[in-house]
């Protein structure tokens, strides 16, 4: 049903039950992907979901209730649950609905939807393009294009109302090269499906698997460790918790009142910004309607803010950084960034293997959900990558284990390359970095 009827029939819902102060959170989201496999079309699939919120404070306390039934007849039911939800809210954090932000950024026009046919046409030329790059490349290689759009509508009772709508296209390849006594595996992205970029998406995931074959292993010891862009966003990405105020206030952060302080390499600056050019997704507010803004999160190694919504914001005594999220129509508001970056160094990739001299590029680690603790910072990773001799990329390494931990990674980060590689976005979040050098970490060999 159109959104405007929905809203309609709240706002009438809402004044008939006396509730003075409300929001509505309208989210849509449809999805298409084809996937290749041996030469043919292994899999279609397309879907459309999507629901409706409704905020409401009641006595001082925030309620919610949502709905995927969108029925016009549905809508009074949804005011009233959410007025039930209010009057069992126990906790004394103050509620909010947000009156406005001064100005509000132009939301970019979103490309339309790739059709289904486009999507298997990209799928299996991209297949194809991996299978001819080399004759090692075995029929498991598998890819997939997908294509996504989301529309948002926020409104609320201070006549607030906002609207975005994201489209998101791209594609993924798998590949396994190798025989019978050795395979190895990669895989990686491409944010569009021309021709151009599936053939060097292909050319460089097969590159890199042969790369890896023959690995060998390396002794236990102490290394001058090169993390690849991939690596080093995927460890940002991993330990973002810890940049929550909600977790810094629940305990579960260690950057709980360091604010001010100094957490990282002066070389170090991360920054969050809802519009970056990097990104693929893009919003000009957040979940609560307040502004989506650029900022700096660590700024020379300084933590210049955490990221907050308008709860933990008051709590704080500070202003929100309009980090408000919701994973869906459904889930209550919580804390994201949106493309969170380590930002781009002085040196140039080879410029930085020569800072490194001796040492191991570390090109893949697998195993984040086991061998890592968000709260604490430690790490114990299982990687494969390559020796670094003379300041130049040399023989590929399987199966060793670098430790660290993430709050003494920050600091030890002697010097960045020049170029952030951003992954692929899930929702409005996606993480970047670059190269990062780290001198002297633990490994654990044979």
């Amino acid at each position: 049903m159109e959104f405007n009827v929905l809203k309609k029939a709240l706002i009438d819902a809402a004044e008939a039950a006396s509730v003075k102060e409300y929001e509505i959170y309208y989210m849509e989201t449809a999805e298409s992907s084809a996937t290749g496999f041996r030469g043919e079309l292994k899999g279609m699939s397309s879907s459309r979901s999507g629901g409706i919120c409704f905020r409401c404070i009641v006595d001082g306390r925030m309620g919610y209730a949502s709905t995927e039934l969108l029925e016009e007849g549905e809508m009074a039911e949804l005011v009233s649950r959410a007025v039930t939800a209010a009057s069992m809210i126990e906790n004394d954090d103050r509620a909010f609905i947000w009156g406005g932000s001064p100005a509000y950024r132009t939301p970019e026009t979103a490309p339309e939807m790739v059709d289904v046919n486009t999507l298997s046409t990209a799928a299996l030329s991209l297949l194809d393009c991996a299978m001819q790059a080399d004759t090692r490349v075995t029929d498991s290689s598998e890819s997939t294009a997908i294509t996504e759009e989301t529309t948002i509508h926020l409104v609320n009772s201070t006549g607030l109302s906002l609207s975005n709508h994201i489209s998101v296209t791209g594609a993924v390849v798998e590949v396994i090269v190798g025989d019978d006594e050795e395979k190895q595996v990669a895989y990686d992205i491409a944010k569009s499906l021309d021709e151009e970029s599936l053939r060097t998406l292909a050319a460089k995931t097969v590159e890199e698997a042969c790369a890896m074959l023959g690995a060998g292993e390396v002794e236990t010891g102490k290394y001058n460790i090169v993390f690849s862009p991939k690596q080093a966003r995927n460890i940002l990405s991993t330990f973002s918790p810890v940049f929550s105020s909600k977790n810094a206030q629940q305990g579960l952060s260690l950057l709980a009142g360091k604010e001010g302080e100094v957490i990282a390499a002066p070389c170090v600056t991360v920054s969050d910004d809802p519009a970056s050019p990097l990104a693929i997704a893009h919003t000009h507010f957040d979940a609560e309607g307040v502004a989506a803004v650029r900022k700096n999160v660590i700024e020379g190694g300084v933590l210049k803010t955490l990221l907050y919504n308008l709860s933990t914001a008051e709590k704080a005594g500070v202003e929100t950084t309009a980090n408000a999220s919701k994973g869906s129509y459904a889930s209550p508001v919580g804390i994201s960034p949106y493309c969170f970056c380590i930002e781009a160094g002085e040196l140039s990739f080879e410029q930085l293997l020569a800072r490194a001299g001796e040492g191991i590029y570390v090109t893949e680690m697998k195993g984040f959900h086991a061998g890592a603790d968000p709260v604490t910072g430690d790490f114990s990773i299982e990687c494969a990558g390559f020796r670094i001799e003379n300041g130049k990329i040399g023989a590929p390494l399987k199966s060793f284990t670098v430790a660290g931990n993430f709050f003494g990674w920050l600091k030890e980060i002697e010097a960045l390359s020049d170029e952030v590689e951003v992954g692929f976005s899930g929702g409005f979040t996606c993480f970047g970095a670059p190269a990062v050098f780290v001198p002297g970490m633990s490994v654990a060999g044979k």
